[in-house]
């Protein structure tokens, strides 16, 4: 296993349009995250990255969404760089970070950040690349050399899935979708008859995951001791006289 600390920064796609098939890939994950997000709650939102700034949640809840990325663009709300977030501790209820640990530095860093500001109960969604997908294996190939896709770290749902539980998050869904190469940017119908067989027998294929996971606190309650009743008499000693 590869270590997640890279000595230099990968290549990072500020928009979805460099992906292959990114306005595809976009407009899919838009769709499944209007039923995820159904189920947040709070007052405040973060969207992490470039490409999470770009997904619409018009169903959630929360109505205070922060857009974060590290370079200032018109979808923008605050700058700031990923691996030192610009918030107070317990402060935020949801994130939603897409593909932001697949061309990070650090992904550790990113987590451990996001776990520091999350408020207990609160909600991380996480999309990333399959690594056991056609996609991730064609990533190691000499094709296509220019595209973004093999600057990805491609890390699996398992892996990230640990880094979460070991924070005290835990995963209540996940979910794979879009079974493509990627690399040969070929349209996808989602309900073609290959689509749907795939996404019933072999979901572990899948181009893409997403990952929710919710933080769990668990509250500390004083340790009391047990009542014990005093008893209504008690022994004297022996007594000697001396003259």
């Amino acid at each position: 296993m590869k270590p997640a600390l890279l000595a230099n920064k990968p290549g990072y796609p500020r928009n979805w349009c460099e992906l292959p098939i990114g306005e595809d890939i976009k407009t899919l994950l838009e769709g499944r995250l209007e039923e995820l997000c159904r189920h947040f709650f709070g007052y405040h939102l973060v969207k992490l990255g470039d490409l999470s700034t770009q997904l619409a949640l018009r169903s959630c809840p929360i109505k205070h969404v922060v857009t974060l990325t590290d370079q200032f663009n018109p979808a923008c709300s605050l700058v700031s760089s990923s691996h030192q977030l610009p918030f107070a501790e317990n402060s935020v209820d949801a994130f939603i970070v897409a593909h932001e640990l697949d061309f990070a530095q650090d992904p550790h860093q990113i987590i451990r950040e996001v776990d520091r500001c999350i408020m207990p109960n609160g909600h991380l969604v996480i999309i990333g690349f399959n690594p056991f997908s056609p996609a991730g294996l064609l990533k190691y190939l000499p094709i296509n050399r220019h595209n973004v896709l093999h600057e990805a770290r491609f890390f699996s749902h398992l892996r990230i899935s640990d880094w979460l539980q070991l924070l005290g998050f835990e995963i209540v869904e996940l979910e794979h979708l879009l079974f493509s190469e990627l690399f040969f940017a070929r349209k996808v119908n989602q309900q073609s008859r290959l689509q749907l067989w795939a996404q019933k027998y072999l979901p572990f294929l899948a181009s893409i995951y997403i990952i929710v996971a919710k933080k769990r606190v668990l509250p500390l309650s004083l340790i009391k001791t047990r009542w014990k009743p005093k008893p209504s008499f008690s022994a004297l000693g022996a007594s000697m006289r001396v003259r």
